[in-house]
C-alpha cells in the first residue's frame, strides 16, 4: 500500500484497524523519517491496549476500546491534512511534521514529540467525544478513570521498553551529547501529561455552555503543546 493510499483511508472503527493503519504507515514512510519514530512508539502502545483490552482486564473494555479508535483517528487526520496538503493541521503536531528530516535528534525525542502533541493536545478531545459518544459522565474515581489510570501504567512501561530500543544506535555518542538529550528528554513526563489531558477535558466540558470560550481554550492548548513540541525536537547531537 502506498503512503497515498494509507492516507485517503477511512476512519477507524476497530483497534484492529488502528493497528494495520499504523503498519501500513510504518512500511510506506521512510524509516528515517521523524513521523515514524513516533508511529513505531504509538504502535506498540496501541498493541499493547489491543493485547490488555479483553474480557476482565477493565472495568469498561468499551469505554477504552472507543476511547483508543477516537483518539488515534485525531493523529491520523492531522497527519493526513499535513502530508496532502489539505485540511488545518493542529500546531501541536506541525511541531513534528516540520522537524521529520531535522539533523542531530535523536529518535527518541521525534517519538516524544509526537506523544506530546497527541495527549496534551487530542487526548482532551477524544475523552470528550467518548464521553459524549457513550453518553457517561467524566468523572475522577469511576470505572472509567480507574481504567485511564490502569492504561498510564501500561504507557508508561511501553515507553520504557521503546526508550531502550530507540537508544541502541547511540552508543559511541558523546557523552556531551547525551547530556544535552537527557536534558531535554526530562521535559517529558508521559503520566503527567495525560493526568493534564483529563483535567482539560474536564475544563472543555465545562465550558461546553460558552462554546466561544471553550474554542479559545482549545486554541491557547495547541499553541502550548506546539511550544513544548518544538523544544523537545532541539537538536542535541
Amino acid at each position: 500500500m502506498t503512503l497515498e493510499q494509507v492516507l485517503r483511508a477511512p476512519a477507524a472503527a476497530r483497534i484492529a484497524d488502528v493497528v494495520e493503519r499504523m503498519q501500513a504507515l510504518d512500511a510506506a514512510l521512510p524509516r528515517a523519517d521523524g513521523i515514524a519514530w513516533f508511529n513505531r512508539l504509538y504502535l506498540a502502545v496501541t498493541r499493547a491496549v489491543e493485547e490488555q483490552a479483553r474480557p476482565g482486564a477493565f472495568a469498561d473494555p468499551r469505554f477504552v476500546r472507543w476511547l483508543d479508535v477516537v483518539f488515534a483517528n485525531l493523529y491520523f487526520a492531522a497527519l493526513s491534512n499535513y502530508l496532502r496538503g489539505r485540511g488545518r493541521v493542529p500546531r501541536a503536531w506541525k511541531a513534528l511534521f516540520e522537524a521529520r528530516a531535522r539533523e542531530g535528534v535523536a529518535p527518541i525525542q521525534f517519538a516524544l514529540a509526537g506523544m506530546n502533541a497527541h495527549i496534551n493536545r487530542d487526548l482532551p478531545i477524544a475523552l470528550v467525544s467518548t464521553c459524549r459518544d457513550r453518553r457517561i459522565e467524566l468523572l475522577r474515581g469511576s470505572p472509567q478513570h480507574t481504567d485511564f489510570g490502569r492504561i498510564d501504567t501500561l504507557l508508561a512501561e511501553t515507553e520504557t521498553r521503546v526508550r531502550s530500543e530507540f537508544s541502541r544506535g547511540l552508543v559511541g555518542v558523546a557523552d556531551q551529547a547525551l547530556g544535552r538529550l537527557d536534558n531535554v528528554l526530562a521535559m517529558w513526563n508521559v503520566r503527567a501529561a495525560r493526568r493534564a489531558a483529563w483535567a482539560n477535558a474536564e475544563t472543555l466540558l465545562a465550558l461546553d455552555g460558552v462554546p466561544f470560550v471553550g474554542a479559545r481554550f482549545l486554541v491557547t492548548l495547541d499553541r502550548t503543546v506546539g511550544f513544548a513540541g518544538r523544544g523537545l525536537l532541539t537538536p542535541v547531537l
